[in-house]
């Protein structure tokens, strides 16, 4: 639910932002108004700005109520937004309403993972993780889809609607989640042992005295205990504030830093490889590639679904092919599709109606992207940040790196509409480009994680 509210809030704007009811109420976004296309994007990016800070507040409460009252924290700033935004009565109100439900989607965006990646079984982890980015996808296409079946009614009910129903799947969660086990791993770490073997008895549908549930138990309490005397051994006099701010650079510690390194690049790349700038301009983007407007809102709502043709196999092979072939290939894949996107525009942009296989070439490389952005990097991004940091270190570095993926968000939000009225083609360069920087990166710094506990990981990455 937390993937599905995320997906959601990302599918309703990509039509609402061409709705000619929604630029009557919000002139500021009428392409004829002044600075257009500076105005949609931040009126999208002030979503993901939230969604910045939230990361950054989230991992606090996670470590001190448990993995699980944060959600509902995070659930109340989301429908808090939410209402916001659909009453919003002006531009500025609507603006306040997106920045409050990116608080609350930034976190869900986080918790979910952070939460998934301490309850699951090594050998399920990946699959289990992927079901973030699959429900993201549910939550785009089926928001997407909604929308279009309201874009004809009459009035501001036509986004007004849309907004509303964000609420019902992160209330759900906000309910639901308190039916489910505490993290063993935070009650370790809340000095609940006895708990804590409990929930993992409870997660591992085993008695408490099998020996596979002691010796997974044994193992968190014996990792835990390591990592807090190490912490503590790092810090031995401050408290409060000072100890929390040391904490949150002790990610960038000799022995920590190529774990922050490897989630923040992945996060990074992930945002940077463009998927966004399909999912919140597709239309747009579409009618710049010889589209009209009909036919290019039916092409937007394609998006998704291929991206849910990418990430339905990955979900049930990711284990197997690896974290590390999965990031050099994909990157290698998207940045041929961007690259040759952007010669087909670059070859017969200047005139579509005298190139029109030309333009369907290009929308079909579209989805040859996203198809590829689906089997890897999609998953990757909720997998990898929540695998790769120690016990003590992993909220806030999970927080750190889903921070850095919403604050890279952020940007392309506010920087594509005008990339594609000025540079046009040179858009996909720039996205191929990053693209190639990110199968090198992962090449040189992306370790394997897959079918290794938690525990186990921290061999891999001394």
């Amino acid at each position: 639910m937390g993937g599905f509210s995320y997906g959601y809030d990302q599918g309703v704007i990509c039509l609402i932002l061409v709705m000619p009811q929604f630029r009557a109420q919000y002139p500021q976004v009428d392409p004829s108004a002044a600075h257009y296309g500076f105005n949609t994007g931040f009126m999208t990016g002030m979503l993901l700005l939230g969604g910045f800070v939230g990361c950054l507040f989230f991992p606090y409460v996670a470590d001190k109520l448990s993995r699980k009252w944060a959600l509902s924290v995070a659930v109340a700033f989301f429908d808090v937004g939410a209402i916001i935004q659909t009453a919003a009565p002006n531009y500025g109100t609507l603006i306040a309403g997106r920045a409050i439900g990116g608080i609350g989607v930034g976190t869900l965006a986080m918790g979910a993972p952070l939460y998934i990646s301490e309850i699951s079984p090594p050998e399920m982890r990946g699959s289990l993780l992927t079901l973030e980015e699959l429900f993201i996808v549910v939550g785009a296409i089926l928001s997407y889809w909604v929308t279009y079946g309201t874009k004809d009614l009459a009035g501001d009910a036509a986004f007004r609607v849309p907004f509303g129903l964000q609420m019902l799947p992160a209330t759900l969660l906000g309910v639901c989640i308190h039916f489910f086990p505490y993290s063993p791993r935070w009650l370790v770490m809340a000095d609940r042992h006895d708990d804590s073997l409990r929930s993992l008895s409870k997660l591992r549908c085993l008695p408490a005295e099998d020996h596979r549930v002691q010796a997974e138990w044994r193992s968190i309490i014996g990792e835990i205990a390591f990592q807090q005397d190490l912490a503590g051994r790092k810090h031995p006099g401050p408290s409060g504030t000072k100890l929390e701010l040391l904490r949150w650079l002790d990610l960038f510690k000799r022995d920590t830093w190529k774990r922050t390194v490897v989630a923040c690049g992945i996060c990074f790349f992930t945002q940077f490889s463009g998927i966004n700038a399909f999912v919140y301009y597709a239309p747009t983007l579409f009618t710049s590639l010889g589209q009209d407007y009909h036919m290019s809102l039916i092409l937007s709502g394609m998006i998704n679904i291929g991206q849910f043709v990418g990430v339905a196999p990955a979900m049930i092979f990711m284990d197997n092919i690896g974290r590390r072939r999965m990031a050099i290939w994909g990157a290698v894949g998207m940045m041929i599709a961007h690259a040759t996107m952007a010669g087909i525009y670059g070859a017969y942009g200047h005139d579509w109606p005298a190139h029109v296989a030309g333009g369907w070439a290009c929308v079909a490389f579209v989805y040859v992207y996203v198809v590829v952005f689906g089997l890897s990097y999609g998953p990757l991004i909720w997998t990898l940040p929540s695998e790769v940091f120690q016990n003590v270190h992993r909220a806030k570095g999970v927080g750190l790196a889903v921070a850095i993926s919403w604050l890279a968000n952020f940007i392309i939000g506010v920087i594509v509409p005008p990339m594609i009225e000025s540079i046009k083609y040179g858009t996909f360069i720039f996205f191929a480009a990053f693209c190639a920087v990110a199968a090198m990166f992962s090449y040189f710094l992306v370790p394997e994680t897959a079918n290794k506990t938690l525990e186990e990981l921290d061999e891999v990455l001394q």
